[in-house]
């Protein structure tokens, strides 16, 4: 038995690879890319350290070339769910009782695996099922995952460190147990970080997990078990099934051992599992954690001052980067008339240099959206731009293709009404709505746009005058979880800015921070008195 409080290496956010010509990462991805591709995989389910394979086998593909197929998924059914939720609770006393050192050694060792020998094939294997180019693969299924890894070690330790004061012959102490039961993560596609964080970081708080990932996620999710597994984590830590969302939430949701959800993902899903929750609390042991990152109407607005090339450069970047899937992309602006001219200018000319493709030719800015049921929605939008000739005007791409891969062009309108659809709707691909505001009108302007829409996650100002800046700082206050000022509202990094948003966007409990570990255990109390009293009376009596 250790007698040592032990201090985890400091963490410092992983360097991002620049995959420039002739780099060793950029010819070590590319290999890793062809043989990725030249290849195919069994996506099996993971319960208890055990591969799950079923009939039920779905093809996978790569969203730009979605004739090709990199492998079957094995997927689920009810009993798969009850199996996964009897392997993690049959994981949980060990693991709960596992001390913290070795728990965290666990992950620190993930993050060194992924950012050594696992490298090229996290990010080929993003690129490949999510369509990300090397760049937007590097930043999010390397970089942000390994640093969630870090600096989820340091934050528990904080926490745990966190300790009451003790009064003369009283020892208090605050101890922090993990959830009773189990813990549901529900995972997106867009970030194979957040598939990696939001089991692993319950998973380090000494919970047991029962991990839904996306299915068009499901190629690269192998990656990250088999990284997990590589690090020693134990048999039924955490708990990967391929199933149709209705069918975990029908077993899940009606367990007496379901302790809390830790859910990326839409506004109206997120809602509807709220709803169930409440409806079932009477089955539960214990008040579930519900913590939910979901949608985004992200804004841009730029001040009567702000430099025209700055914004193109935030709207061009916040818009497009990965196809605009991305909770916190930039989907709405709010342009001053003044300096629309060169905003325009500078945004079509930065459009105009971006190239569509396969993410293998690295000179491709652009991919395909995840898949059809996607594009087919995001098109449906685009469309109906296109149809209002009295209010929208369409200023740069609006065509599409999903004969090969699902292929949209970054799309800009530009409309006369501020409250329009795409001005509200979360689209959740690469369409940017433009409105441009009357120069003298910044704090109706502000206004607006804080009252458009039901979401609050991530917002940027664009101004070269500070007194604007801080007007738009105490007038958006409630817009948006992360503010960015004179940048573009994507790119949180984690211990520098952590992430989520409140209102229709989410609980805000702050990825990336202590504030969401924290809500993975259940603290508890010891109060130890070193001399307890004999006699019942107190000095008031006498």
């Amino acid at each position: 038995m250790s007698n040592a409080v032990f201090n985890p290496p400091a963490p410092t956010n992983e360097p991002v690879k620049s995959y420039a010509p002739g780099s060793p990462e950029r010819t070590a991805l590319q290999a890793e890319y062809d043989r990725r591709i030249k290849a195919t995989i069994d996506a099996p389910m993971w319960i208890g350290g055990k591969e799950i394979v079923t009939k039920d086998k779905r093809k996978m593909s790569p969203p730009h070339k979605h004739g090709h197929s990199l492998g079957m998924a094995h997927f689920g059914d009810a009993k798969t769910v009850k199996s996964a939720i009897d392997a993690a609770l049959k994981a949980k006393k060990n693991w709960e009782e596992m001390p913290f050192e070795h728990r965290a050694a666990i992950f620190l060792k993930a993050a060194d695996l992924l950012a050594g020998p696992y490298r090229a094939e996290i990010n080929a294997a993003t690129m490949l099922a999510q369509g990300k180019n090397c760049y937007q693969a590097e930043i999010d299924a390397a970089c942000e995952l390994i640093d969630f890894l870090r600096f989820n070690v340091s934050y528990a330790q904080k926490i745990y460190r966190d300790q009451p004061v003790s009064s003369p012959g009283v020892w208090n102490r605050l101890e922090y147990r993990a959830l009773e039961g189990f813990v549901f993560a529900l995972t997106p596609f867009n970030f194979t970080a957040i598939a990696g964080n939001l089991p692993s970081s319950c998973a380090l708080m000494g919970n047991t997990v029962v991990w839904k990932c996306a299915d068009t996620q499901a190629y690269s999710a192998q990656v990250l078990m088999e990284v997990f597994m590589a690090a020693g984590l134990p048999d039924g830590v955490i708990n990967l099934v391929h199933v149709s969302g209705s069918v975990a939430g029908e077993v899940i949701f009606k367990h007496k051992d379901f302790s809390g959800i830790h859910f990326t993902g839409s506004t109206g899903v997120f809602r509807q599992i709220w709803q169930t929750i409440g409806n079932n609390l009477p089955i539960y042991r214990s008040y579930p954690r519900i913590v939910g990152e979901t949608g985004g109407k992200d804004f841009v607005i730029a001040h009567p001052t702000a430099d025209p090339k700055v914004v193109a450069t935030a709207l061009s970047r916040g818009a497009f980067e990965f196809q605009g899937q991305k909770c916190s992309a930039a989907s709405r602006a709010y342009i001053p008339e003044n300096i629309w001219p060169l905003v325009k200018k500078e945004l079509l000319a930065d459009m105009a240099e971006m190239k569509m493709g396969d993410p293998r030719d690295f000179k491709n800015f652009i991919g395909a959206v995840i898949d059809e049921k996607s594009f087919d929605k995001i098109t449906k939008y685009i469309d109906a731009l296109k149809k209002d000739k009295k209010n929208v005007q369409v200023i740069a791409g609006g065509k599409y293709d999903k004969t090969k891969g699902y292929f949209i062009e970054p799309t800009v309108a530009v409309t006369k009404d501020p409250k329009s659809v795409t001005m509200c709707e979360e689209i959740f691909g690469p369409v940017l709505t433009i409105y441009v505001y009357s120069t003298n009108r910044w704090m109706d302007t502000l206004k607006l746009v804080d009252s458009t829409g039901e979401y609050a996650l991530t917002g940027a100002v664009i101004s070269n005058d500070r007194e604007s800046i801080v007007q738009a700082t105490n007038v958006l206050r409630h817009s948006a979880g992360n503010f960015y000022i004179n940048d573009k509202p994507t790119g949180a990094v984690v211990g520098q800015q952590p992430f989520g948003g409140a209102r229709g966007s989410g609980t805000n409990d702050k990825a990336g921070s202590y504030l969401n570990l924290i809500r993975w255990t259940s603290a508890r109390t010891i109060k130890e008195t070193l001399i307890p009293p004999t006699e019942h009376g107190y000095p008031f009596l006498g």
